[in-house]
């Protein structure tokens, strides 16, 4: 950084090599392509956010969870409640595809630019004929947690381009994906170091057609062509 701007890993449209596009900075276009030209053009990006420290430590906390019955071969209480016939995937790259900045990543030639995504999870069926899209998300609030808030579009949209992700590198992967929803209960009459939760297991069906027009669009701001 220098002076408030960054000076490293922005878009060249002279350069050969591929250029990497993450999840977030593609919403980003999706949501205000100038916000997206000046962050990735010109190295001024929004001011950060705080850091969800707590839905970090439930993603993790999930995480080893799944990953005891990924051992084990066996569904999750979870998966077997909410009827979904699979087992947590044991995919060899999994933990690359589950760490941030490297992630999966597809090289989309006609731009040279490299999209990345970080799944949470991957769950795949009992004949391993389709792979599903997992997103753990934490939030409290009164009622049922649902995915039908304007807002959560963008939960949606993230869930879709994991899915284009991953059939790009040549997996069966189902339009189903699920969101593993945990809503901290605010009925208790104490504290005492300890906060229970309700988990919903919650379908979503997703179309992955939109997003090579969006990539194509994004590298049309990014060269500034209109």
């Amino acid at each position: 950084y220098y002076r408030g701007k960054r000076t490293k890993n922005l878009f060249n449209p002279a350069t050969t090599t591929p250029f990497k596009l993450s999840r977030s900075k593609l919403e980003l276009f999706v949501n205000c392509p100038h916000c997206f030209y000046v962050d990735r053009r010109l190295g001024v990006g929004h001011p950060p956010g705080f850091p969800f420290n707590i839905n970090s430590a439930i993603d993790h906390l999930l995480k080893k969870e799944f990953d005891e019955y990924r051992q084990s071969g066996e569904p999750h209480p979870l998966m077997r409640d909410a009827g979904v016939d699979a087992i947590p995937c044991s995919h060899e790259k999994l933990d690359q595809w589950r760490t941030n900045f490297t992630g999966v990543q597809i090289h989309h030639k006609q731009t040279n630019l490299l999209i990345t995504g970080a799944i949470d999870d991957l769950w795949v069926t009992r004949d391993a004929s389709n792979h599903l899209v997992v997103d753990y998300k934490a939030t409290s609030k009164n009622g049922s947690v649902t995915i039908d808030a304007p807002w959560q579009d963008s939960y949606k949209r993230q869930m879709e381009i994991y899915q284009w992700l991953l059939r790009g590198n040549g997996l069966q992967v189902s339009d189903t994906a699920y969101f593993v929803y945990c809503n901290g209960k605010r009925g208790a009459h104490r504290f005492d170091g300890h906060l229970e939760f309700d988990i919903a297991v919650i379908p979503y069906v997703g179309t992955d057609d939109w997003i090579e027009a969006t990539i194509s669009e994004a590298y049309r701001c990014l060269v500034g062509v209109n």
